[in-house]
């Protein structure tokens, strides 16, 4: 998935109007001198104009945006697993197996995405709309498992998940759903799984 030597690269890549104001934003966030700070948000709104992956050519002209060699541009595009250097199915299905996920059932919700879609890890399904990736902590522990799936114009958290509704969200997503992101057991943010037991309103 991430090999960028097989991949058919666009001769170019310049930013849409609006993205490009939009990165005249970010780089004036960053003080005189330190605009390559900007580098991280610029790749990911490249990588969101160009159907949710990086070609050389979008990182050579962040990398000119904010005066940093390709290399090192190309050293963050390829450290994190956010920015994907190929071609990946319309929707990027992340599914974290550190330990907390994994000690609350990750395998059972990594097992439902292959039962699924009929792909590994790391693969894009024959109908090109998803790429399954395994992935290290997304942040959100407290409610383990969880995957994150990411589009082109959406990024959600799906929480407190096993294998059942693991398959049934990626099922209304296949039928053009978007399903409720955060807790899929009804848990309202991180309050403990059987509800909350203090700081409850008072009834007189």
């Amino acid at each position: 998935m991430q090999n960028t030597i097989s991949v058919r690269q666009p001769k170019s890549f310049t930013f849409t109007p609006e993205n490009l104001a939009e990165a005249e934003k970010i780089i004036a966030r960053y003080p005189a001198g330190r605009e390559q700070s900007a580098v991280m948000p610029l790749l990911m709104l490249a990588q969101k104009q160009h159907e949710n992956w990086l070609p050389v050519a979008a990182i050579e002209a962040v990398a000119r945006m904010v005066n940093m060699p390709y290399m090192r541009a190309y050293e963050v595009a390829s450290f994190y697993t956010m920015y994907n250097l190929a071609p990946i199915g319309k929707y990027h299905v992340q599914c974290c197996t550190t330990t907390p996920c994994w000690l609350n059932g990750s395998d059972a919700v990594l097992k439902a995405c292959k039962d699924s879609l009929g792909v590994e890890p790391g693969e894009t399904s024959a109908d090109g709309m998803f790429t399954v990736s395994e992935v290290e902590c997304l942040g959100a522990c407290v409610n383990a498992p969880m995957i994150q799936v990411t589009s082109a114009s959406d990024d959600h958290y799906y929480e407190d998940l096993d294998y059942e509704t693991t398959r049934a969200l990626l099922m209304k997503l296949k039928h053009g759903e978007t399903p409720r992101p955060g807790s899929q057991k009804g848990r309202v943010s991180s309050e403990p799984a059987g509800g909350a037991t203090t700081l409850r309103k008072q009834t007189v």
